[in-house]
């Protein structure tokens, strides 16, 4: 996230100075290292959402072990869901 932001702004102000240098940069983002790279932030962005969810489930219910690797792998799953679901559509 730290590496997307700043090159967020920087397309940013590529569209402000003008479409070339805009439409240079999105032919850019067509490459498969490009594509993998934002496919793996999308899976991290949503592992640390269901994460958080799955401590806040702690948190107000209560801590039980035999539940514990069912909430990590239910968090996994919709983490990896949301990295398919967005590749597919990425594709």
């Amino acid at each position: 996230l730290t590496l997307f932001l700043p090159v967020h702004f920087l397309v940013l102000g590529q569209a402000l100075s003008g479409e070339a240098a805009l439409d240079v940069f999105l032919r850019w983002t067509q490459a498969p290292l490009v594509q993998a790279s934002e496919i793996a932030l999308v899976f991290l962005l949503a592992a640390h959402l269901t994460g958080g969810l799955r401590l806040l489930f702690v948190e107000f219910v209560g801590w039980r072990s035999e539940a514990q690797k069912m909430l990590i792998a239910s968090a996994g799953g919709v983490a990896a869901f949301c990295a398919l679901a967005f590749a597919l559509n990425l594709l």
